[in-house]
């Protein structure tokens, strides 16, 4: 296999994500109950056999970083290769802040120079999917590819979402649009790209190319020797918030198209130190995926509770998705929500309440399903009840409610 560097572009703000992004980067949102998003892509990695790894961060780092650490649950914690997390900083001439994906590998332009390989691995990390990099690597080589792009088939109704290519019989690409309104092809960029490395390097001598899929591919598609290899595995884009919900509550269907149960194919993660799962005498459990230290006195019905959430006597969870150390009170109810981390619900408190389905005034576009949102550290008080499409932002207190015992559809607090 080629020498290959592996990139992980890591650094974007994802606004699309709404809170869920306000404290940390998408790459370090949890999913799946006990993983963050980038574990994905960094166990493909590891199980394709690549062991240098570079992951570039820029906005709200730290949380990523701290569960990154050296490196040690993807076993990158090594002197040679390994994993190093490339932060912008201030430089002499005023610049460090990325304005996109070609200007983030731009400004560690030295770091991919002085490594020893043949072909750079850009890999997005706010994708959920399993695949090994080792055929997508072979058919770059064989073909003498400039540029190799994972691609695959989506929804004719979703190409806004993508770049969109056109492949001739030769397997060439002939055409890439970013994010048309509408294409004759359906035929998406992963955001998956092999790179001959010195071709890449001489790319990114033009510093007014910012981002690779507005700038960099449709200027040289035609010109570079750009080839698709097309995937037919399991491959999420998680970018908004109902694509982000829809692949978590795909994990509790009877034969989930993502196995995180295949030991073939394990997805590492940092684990703290938590006991086992604890259930009530009382409690009652369907169709849920349960995490470490959690302990379940009530009930949860087709929910994903993250490591440590405690769900107290007589409440209900719901059609959720419940990040870590969530308390949920006595008698509260969640229903079809996304819960984050170290949130408390109070007694009694109705989350996600009613039939008013009225799109939140804020980001209609983004929250309009019913969906509900309750912020990083946010304090539900006793007894309130909380519409749907509602966004409670993180760290609001208790106090920030006021009198109102009632948050009407379509709200945010």
């Amino acid at each position: 296999m080629l020498r290959t560097l592996a990139l992980i572009l890591a650094g974007g703000d994802s606004p699309a994500l709404s809170i869920l992004t306000a404290e940390r980067t998408e790459a370090a949102v949890p999913f799946g109950g006990k993983f963050k998003i980038v574990d994905f892509t960094l166990s493909n990695c590891i199980n394709s056999g690549i062991h240098n790894v570079g992951v570039l961060t820029q906005y709200r780092p730290r949380s990523l970083h701290a569960h990154l650490g050296v490196g040690r649950p993807w076993d990158l914690d090594r002197a040679q290769g390994g994993l190093r997390l490339l932060h912008p900083s201030p430089t002499p001439d005023g610049g460090g802040w990325q304005r996109g994906t070609a200007d983030a590998v731009r400004y560690n332009r030295d770091f991919v120079e002085e490594q020893v390989a043949d072909a750079v691995l850009l890999l997005a990390g706010d994708h959920i999917y399993k695949m090994d990099y080792t055929p997508l690597l072979q058919f770059h080589e064989e073909h003498e590819a400039d540029v190799t792009m994972a691609v695959r088939s989506v929804s004719p109704h979703d190409v806004r979402r993508y770049g969109i290519v056109s492949v001739g019989s030769d397997g060439l690409i002939d055409r890439f649009v970013e994010k048309p309104r509408r294409s004759t092809s359906s035929l998406a960029s992963m955001g998956i790209y092999v790179f001959r490395k010195q071709y890449l390097l001489d790319l990114l001598t033009n510093g007014d190319d910012a981002d690779f899929g507005r700038h960099i591919l449709p200027r040289i598609i035609g010109q570079a020797r750009a080839y698709a290899y097309n995937f037919q595995g399991y491959w999420a884009d998680v970018g908004t918030l109902q694509a982000f919900y829809e692949a978590n509550m795909a994990l509790l269907a009877e034969t989930p198209a993502l196995d995180l149960y295949d030991t073939e194919w394990i997805i590492h993660t940092t684990s703290a130190d938590r006991p086992g799962v604890q259930i009530g005498s009382s409690a009652r459990i369907e169709n849920s995926l349960l995490s470490d230290g959690c302990q379940v006195y009530g009930n949860v019905v087709r929910s994903i509770l993250s490591p440590g959430v405690y769900v107290s006597p007589g409440a209900t969870v719901r059609d959720s998705v419940i990040f870590g150390d969530a308390w949920i009170g006595p008698d509260a109810v969640v229903d079809r929500c996304i819960i984050d981390e170290d949130v408390r619900v109070g007694v009694g408190a109705l989350v996600g309440d009613g039939a008013d389905n009225t799109p939140n005034h804020e980001a209609p576009e983004r929250l309009n399903t019913g969906l509900t949102l309750v912020g990083l550290h946010a304090q539900i008080p006793n007894g309130t009840c909380i519409g749907r499409n509602v966004i409670i932002r993180p760290r609001t207190p208790e106090q920030a409610f006021g009198a109102a015992k009632v948050i009407d559809s379509g709200s945010t607090v």
